[in-house]
């Protein structure tokens, strides 16, 4: 089985992805919090080992949970793509949950390019779809800047087009 096609829907379209970058500043973002939880902990068991040996224990659950989270961060993120077929753009994401998001050029309202401070260091941009429906979730993350700007662009004009052809 591809794993770049494991959707019915634009199975035979293929997807970009997302900057392998992404992956990284996620990773780095999940670890502010695992990096210092596990320097306390293994100080303390450092200092309180003769009185609690089982205090080891919590620095090794944290290791074994920052490693795990790290895997999926990245699995996860390699996950994301998106395609630009005739009429619409497919926006897919998941590991374990795939979802599947297909926008129709025509129903785009108007497409945002948001690039925090910490996506400006790793050279992101996301891209975010405005429809009138608010329930659609259609954000492409992680995408080099040129790129963004390049698919804002492209999607700003075709939603347009589209949107004359009504």
């Amino acid at each position: 089985m591809n794993r770049d096609h494991f959707f019915t829907i634009g199975a035979d379209v293929p997807f970009n992805r997302v900057s392998p970058k992404y992956g990284v500043k996620e990773v780095l973002a999940s670890m502010i919090f695992l990096v210092p939880m596990f320097i306390a902990a293994l100080v303390c068991a450092i200092i309180f080992t003769a009185d609690v040996p089982w205090l080891h224990l919590i620095w090794i659950a944290i290791l074994a949970y920052g490693i795990a989270s790290t895997i999926i961060v990245l699995r996860q993120a390699r996950a994301i793509g998106y395609a630009e077929r005739e009429d619409d753009l497919l926006i897919r994401r998941g590991i374990m949950f795939h979802k599947a998001t297909v926008v129709p050029y025509g129903r785009l309202q108007f497409v945002d390019v948001d690039a925090g401070p910490i996506d400006r260091i790793f050279g992101l941009a996301t891209v975010k779809l405005h429809t009138a429906s608010a329930a659609t979730d259609a954000t492409i993350p992680g995408l080099p800047r040129a790129e963004a700007d390049r698919l804002r662009d492209s999607l700003a004009g075709l939603g347009q087009a589209n949107l004359a052809g009504l």
